[in-house]
């Protein structure tokens, strides 16, 4: 058995961290513009400029053999005070990325809500704490469907909402991490949020469809302890499943009350709220999934969030860190994944296969991959060429597991990797590059106002596009 006939291969972006232009026609400001970045990187202002590349750039997909592009609207270009007036250039900039995709066959994998809030909504309504965000989101969702249900027929709601609840990161929440009360309410809001958009676009655009993007992964026991294998299921709850079941059968797993109840954490679920999400039915689900976790057990301890004060939150042990589960469980290294011939790192080419294996049969709905990939510095040589073969073997690894899992039965219809083109890294700045196509550009953003930023094919570039042509046979 090879990839369904139909399969989507392509790639994924996000508005915040490669349009850049982020002050061009009439863009309100967002919190990535706003964001103190870490030492040494880049802000995202200037991106990869997609705003002012993006027919080289899709026409660059095009030549790879792209069947989906998965890429985010930004809201504050749509709404720049996140309500009220639209700004017309944005919608006539995303009706021009569109046509130009439509132009080369391939369907836009559309993302509503990729982490980039309006500056305006957080100065209003502080944080998804407060509902009124809520009835904002939903009116921003009418604006795309009005005037994209023409141009869009697959489209995502809120990408990785679960980790910035989950792992309560200092850098990254807009609420306190040591306030989990407020943390978890700001994903149930969330949840309420996505429920009303997917009504929303089952009413407004009857032939698209619509489903979430979630960051999900699998837990494995640490080892065969009966605790061990309690605390993966328990982590299994609350880091996965706790983010999907309520979109699909309108409950929340019964293993979280124990952890909520630890943390004095009390869901302020409002009178329809689960009524909206069991009636929902989203047509198909997303996940990013760049590698599962492994857990043992872990006794209830009082977190000191003052220990992650003002750390460097690219370190390891940070992330670790924001892991760990009081009462639940906590992340450990896996001695047994294998590792990577080329640099040696240690890596999962299994987490797909076997997180696809495990949502197919617990939700029975098709699956995508939003989000998968490997980044790591390229070098651009004097000739032109970047050889990422680092890349190639972690990509071949996770395509070669996804083929298994498809024929034992994992329900995946696309494979959109991180990244389609480089792009500011999250806590890495441009440095850390995940694209098939390198841009060319560095840390500096003076220099990055009037970059050529000119592109270039990796060697990645022309392995994936053999994949493509192969439908995935050709992994050499």
């Amino acid at each position: 058995m090879s990839f369904p006939k139909n399969f989507f291969w392509g790639a994924s972006s996000s508005c915040a961290q490669v349009e850049g232009a982020y002050d061009v026609d009439g863009k309100g400001l967002t919190n990535w513009d706003t964001r103190r970045q870490n030492p040494g990187c880049c802000s995202f202002h200037y991106g990869s400029d997609f705003y002012h590349h993006y027919k080289e750039d899709i026409a660059l997909m095009a030549e790879m053999g792209f069947k989906m592009f998965r890429l985010s609207i930004s809201w504050a270009r749509i709404l720049p005070e996140g309500e009220g007036e639209i700004n017309p250039k944005g919608i006539e900039f995303y009706k021009n990325v569109f046509a130009e995709c439509h132009k080369y066959g391939i369907e836009p994998l559309v993302t509503i809500f990729h982490f980039d809030m309006p500056v305006a909504l957080l100065e209003k309504y502080g944080s998804w704490a407060n509902r009124k965000m809520i009835d904002a989101y939903v009116n921003y969702c009418k604006v795309l469907f009005e005037n994209f249900k023409d141009d869009v027929n697959y489209w995502l709601t809120n990408n990785e909402y679960n980790v910035m609840i989950f792992y309560g990161a200092i850098d990254m929440s807009t609420g306190q991490p040591s306030d989990l009360n407020r943390l978890y309410n700001e994903g149930h809001n969330e949840l309420v949020a996505m429920a009303k958009a997917i009504h929303l676009c089952h009413e407004m655009c009857p032939n698209a469809k619509i489903g979430p993007a979630p960051n999900i992964d699998t837990a494995y026991p640490a080892t065969t302890n009966p605790l061990d294998y309690i605390a993966a299921l328990d982590m299994n709850d609350l880091r996965n499943n706790m983010w999907l079941d309520p979109l699909v059968f309108g409950t929340y797993p019964a293993s979280v009350n124990k952890y909520f109840k630890n943390h004095d954490i009390k869901l302020d679920i409002q009178d329809g709220d689960m009524e909206i999400m069991k009636t929902c039915k989203p047509d198909f689900i997303g996940f990013n999934c760049y590698g599962n976790s492994t857990v043992e057990h872990l006794d209830y301890y009082k977190i000191d969030w003052s220990e992650m004060a003002g750390a460097d939150n690219r370190n390891m042990s940070y992330l670790m860190k924001m892991m760990e589960k009081p009462g639940l469980g906590k992340s450990v290294p896996n001695p047994l994944l294998p590792k990577a011939e080329t640099d040696g790192h240690s890596y999962d080419p299994y987490c797909i296969r076997v997180t696809a294996r495990r949502l197919s049969e617990r939700y029975r709905l098709p699956l995508i991959i939003t989000e998968n990939g490997y980044g790591r510095p390229d070098t651009l040589e004097a000739d032109g060429t970047i050889h990422d073969d680092y890349r190639i073997e972690h990509l071949r690894g996770m395509i070669r597991e996804m083929e298994k899992g498809i024929e034992e039965g994992a329900l995946l219809f696309g494979y959109c990797p991180w990244s389609a083109m480089d792009l500011v890294s999250t806590r890495e700045g441009i440095t850390k590059r995940y694209g098939f196509i390198y841009v060319d550009r560095d840390e500096d953003d003076e220099k990055a106002k009037t970059a050529e930023m000119k592109r270039y094919r990796k060697d990645s570039f022309y392995w994936y596009k053999k994949v493509i042509a192969s439908n995935g046979a050709d992994l050499d």
